[in-house]
């Protein structure tokens, strides 16, 4: 649990009010006892062993509390505790959306939720507007309060997911513990306490009301199904030189579409040098920028996120100099486009493992095995990749030979390790499954394996075989394989 700790801690030097535990929002809110235990991303078929943390939450309507899902992620155990009381309930978690940070828990006991009154979701708050933060830090096992105002509201990348998504920046005190808090205003919840900043001073952040209000609708028919894209890369057009080359007035604003990525919803509607003037009505100015509410913007990315999977968006664009208004279907979930994906969590590793060669595919999770400091330890290759990398057909994951484990039949390669696999038996690898299947349909006399520099490892086939199995047994390894790659068949 101590990573999650570290994502939302800062030093705040501020005092802690303990709260009259005879308010009527004290009554709701709830301690976060959890045990966890994540994977282990370098050997993928061990975990790492178990740890445990808190946090805070929040009962509200429908007998469930609202929390974080940083607070909860990897979750095997959890238990809840009403402030003021001593007991302490078993939960679960019912729905959890680890792109917006939020997570919902059920009690089956009713005797938790006795002489409690949900606390309502309120709205977007104003800046600087007074708010209150309620929770359990570190610290002391009473519940407290902090108070601050609301200072800024922008999109900002959430640090448990890496999406970007509409925040609310408050001067209120937020620390280990506080996470998955209530934030108050007029006895209702604007915002959930995620995140400080460690770069300056009494910089705290909370999910705000339209980004729960949209996870609560998302999962009322029983799944989640996230916030969607438009799934295109856009340009912006503050210089007149580019405004006058797409023919753009004087009076026109927007961006420019540079790029249609892999499953774009958007794709045979929207063409790359299309100018997107428009979204809803809403203007886009030319830095990308809307007006959510007078005199206060932010990216026109909050227009999309609006919606929801399978709504329909309508878009104004202006192409070849004559403005058209389209309609697009919203079937894309956000990130879905990346080559890397961000951070997962409750998702076991992929891996495959054959000849002591193992191969997982690129994810942030494996490049997080560097440490605290792996933007600066981990390989500058995959680190472009990461940053940089776009799912297309050719490629839609980085396949990765991670490490060779040792023995007889791998001599010469024991030091290999974090090769880009490009080719496996001739046939191009875009995707996991592409190595398993070139492995398991080889039928020549020997396994070639080729990275993105030209190096190649050679193995005998009939070597493989034999003494694949072995080389598991050595190493404790019970299966070659993940559990989503089992599917494949083996050669017999």
């Amino acid at each position: 649990m101590l990573r999650k700790i570290i994502v939302v801690s800062a030093i705040l030097l501020m005092p802690f009010t303990v709260l009259n535990a005879q308010s009527p929002i004290s009554k709701s809110v709830v301690k976060i006892y959890t045990v966890s235990d994540s994977f282990n991303y370098d050997n993928p078929w061990q975990m790492r062993g178990q740890s445990k943390g808190t946090g805070s939450g929040c009962i509200i309507e429908g007998n469930r509390i609202l929390t974080n899902a940083h607070v909860i992620s990897n979750s095997t155990f959890i238990q809840v505790k009403r402030a003021g009381e001593a007991k302490r309930y078993t939960a679960k978690v019912d729905s959890v959306s680890h792109h917006s940070d939020l997570a919902i828990l059920t009690v089956n006991d009713p005797v938790f939720f006795k002489n409690v009154t949900p606390v309502q979701i309120g709205d977007l708050p104003e800046v600087r507007d007074k708010v209150a933060v309620y929770g359990f830090p570190t610290g002391g096992d009473e519940m407290s309060i902090t108070e601050g105002v609301v200072s800024r509201i922008e999109q900002r990348n959430y640090a448990h997911s890496n999406a970007n998504l509409l925040t609310c920046q408050i001067d209120a005190a937020i620390n280990p513990g506080n996470s998955g808090g209530p934030v108050i205003k007029n006895d209702r919840i604007v915002g959930v306490a995620f995140q400080s900043s460690m770069r300056g001073e009494n910089i705290g952040y909370m999910v705000p009301a339209p980004i729960i209000n949209h996870f609560l609708k998302d999962i009322s028919d029983g799944k989640y199904d996230g916030f969607p894209e438009l799934g295109i890369l856009f340009q912006d057009m503050e210089n007149p030189d580019m405004r006058e080359k797409y023919r753009m007035s004087s009076e026109q604003s927007g961006v420019l579409i540079v790029n249609m990525l892999i499953d774009s919803p958007a794709k045979g509607i929207l063409r790359i040098d299309d100018v997107v003037m428009a979204i809803e009505r809403v203007k886009i100015e030319n830095d990308g920028s809307i007006e959510f509410r007078p005199g206060e913007r932010t990216s026109l990315n909050y227009l999309v996120q609006k919606k929801y999977i399978n709504d329909w968006i309508n878009v104004r664009i202006l192409r070849d100099g004559k403005i058209r208004d389209v309609k697009i279907k919203l079937t894309v979930p956000m990130n879905s486009t990346r080559l890397v994906s961000f951070e997962k969590y409750d998702t076991r590793p992929t891996y495959y493992i054959t000849g002591g060669l193992v191969f997982e595919p690129l994810t942030k999770n494996y490049i997080l095995e560097w440490g605290s400091q792996w933007f600066f330890s981990a390989p500058s290759k995959l680190l472009h990749f990461y940053q940089n990398g776009i799912r297309t057909p050719e490629k839609k994951e980085i396949v990765l030979l991670t490490k060779v484990l040792a023995d007889e039949i791998n001599l010469g390669y024991h030091d290999m390790d974090n090769a880009v696999i490009e080719k496996v038996n001739g046939k191009k690898i875009s995707h996991m499954t592409d190595l398993v299947r070139a492995v398991e349909e080889n039928q020549n006399p020997f396994h070639v394996f080729e990275d993105d520099s030209g190096n190649k490892i050679v193995l005998k086939r009939e070597k493989v075989e034999k003494y694949s199995n072995r080389i598991l047994e050595t190493y404790k390894i019970r299966s070659d394989r993940s559990e989503d790659l089992r599917s494949i068949n083996r050669q017999k």
